[in-house]
């Protein structure tokens, strides 16, 4: 009997071992801590907290569920499994092995997927719901969610998650006008203050990073704030220097192709060419200098859905007509299509091109069935600073959302952890 035991434990150890070395393996390959896609023909890719689409990707240690879900247009017969990697506040690897974070499995397979229905594009629907009884994490802090084909050398997609402590400490946020005079009516300033509560914080300037993140986007985020005041149980981050400074921009552009019936939220055509869907959105104009306009939106995110069926899996994919029309050439760089539909990255088919035959500028993407919001911007020529203001312009009173997430490394430690989080709005004001 006790042979058995040793002989059952040694083999626990050995797959434990194993799986270290396999997810080990897995930050080795050419991967990176971002929101990313690398197979082709992955599409619609959403990470939420609970069962929101439109919700943030952040959760709370031992309580919150997380929901990833994506499209495979291409039917690739795929073993898809998916792992997580913790991070530092400044999306590094951070110091912890896998063994000290991830409780269970090292790996977990996705299990749940079906195909379309009724649909002229088909495609593969996967999607997986974590923590579980198999695989889950004991620490807080950053993390990526790293989904890949059977082995780690084959990378499908990474996406970033935030799990935050159980007891959290109290932020209080201000949105305003930026306090430079000749930012004041085009950015917003976001102030806040930490109460640290339960945490005790000998010294904040070193062990105390914050993060404020716009509208989900995580190319512009302000990373590695540190406080400017306060005390052992309050942290002020109010600066005069634009660290904490965003431009206002525009309340995004929409369109709506839930339904292909008829002409929804400013489509103005729907056709059927060579067996493909086509929709066609109104005509926009660039609006660097207008008055601001109100709009209630969705902040570039984008919510899934089919108006015309009330089955799982039935959103079809439509190639969606974009044009914009510009008083104004864009000699000295580059337009884009921008927000959650293009996974706010900056997309070769997202770029538009000249049309001299009607003088406007146009593009094509492929996206599912479902509300949308965008925008343009511009990426001039040897820039990676994308301009949104370009094209849409930017106000102070922009509902953008902002989200704030605070981290402390307390002494003795070797990772950070999410100690705070609070989302944020002009309107709250």
């Amino acid at each position: 009997m006790m042979w058995y035991i040793m002989k059952k434990s040694i083999v626990v150890i050995g797959l434990l071992i194993m799986a270290l070395v396999r997810f080990a393996d897995a930050q080795q390959y050419d991967i990176q801590l971002d929101n990313k896609i690398y197979a082709d023909g992955i599409a619609s890719v959403k990470l939420v907290a609970g069962d929101d689409q439109l919700a943030d990707p952040v959760g709370v240690l031992g309580e919150t569920m997380f929901h990833i879900s994506f499209d495979d247009l291409n039917l690739e017969i795929r073993h898809l499994k998916y792992t997580f990697i913790h991070c530092t506040y400044d999306w590094q690897l951070s110091q912890l092995n896998p063994i000290e974070y991830i409780e269970g499995f090292m790996e977990e397979d996705i299990t749940k997927y079906d195909h379309s229905f009724n649909t002229i594009e088909p495609y593969q629907h996967y999607e997986a719901i974590f923590p579980n009884e198999n695989i889950s994490f004991s620490k807080s802090g950053n993390y990526i969610l790293y989904v890949y084909d059977d082995t780690p050398d084959n990378p499908i997609l990474t996406r970033r998650f935030m799990v935050m402590e159980t007891l959290p400490a109290k932020i209080l946020c201000d949105v305003h006008p930026a306090f430079d005079v000749n930012n004041k009516f085009t950015h917003q300033d976001i102030d806040f203050t930490v109460f640290t509560g339960a945490y005790r914080i000998r010294n904040p300037q070193q062990s105390v990073r914050a993060t404020i993140q716009q509208n989900g986007r995580w190319d512009n985020a302000k990373i590695g704030l540190i406080y400017r005041s306060g005390s052992a149980t309050e942290l002020n981050f109010h600066y005069l220097d634009g660290s904490n400074s965003f431009p206002g921009g525009s309340e995004f552009r929409t369109f709506d192709i839930s339904t292909l019936r008829s002409n929804a939220d400013r489509i103005v055509g729907i056709s059927f060419v060579n067996r493909h869907t086509h929709a066609y959105v109104l005509q926009d104009d660039a609006r660097p200098y207008a008055a601001y306009e109100s709009r209630g939106n969705m902040n570039g995110h984008c919510y899934y859905r089919n108006r015309d069926l009330n089955n799982e899996y039935s959103e079809d994919y439509v190639f969606t007509h974009f044009t914009l029309k510009s008083d104004f050439p864009f000699t000295d760089g580059n337009v884009y299509v921008f927000g959650e539909l293009t996974d706010w990255e900056l997309q070769d088919e997202a770029k538009l091109h000249y049309n001299k035959e009607f003088d406007f500028w146009e593009t094509e993407l492929l996206l599912k069935q479902g509300a949308y919001n965008y925008q343009y911007v511009y990426l001039p020529y040897g820039s990676n600073e994308i301009d949104a203001s370009y094209i849409e312009g930017s106000h102070y009173e922009t509902n953008n959302i902002y989200n704030v997430y605070v981290y402390f490394q307390e002494e003795g430690s070797s990772y950070d952890r999410l100690i705070g989080f609070q989302s944020c709005t002009i309107a709250d004001e």
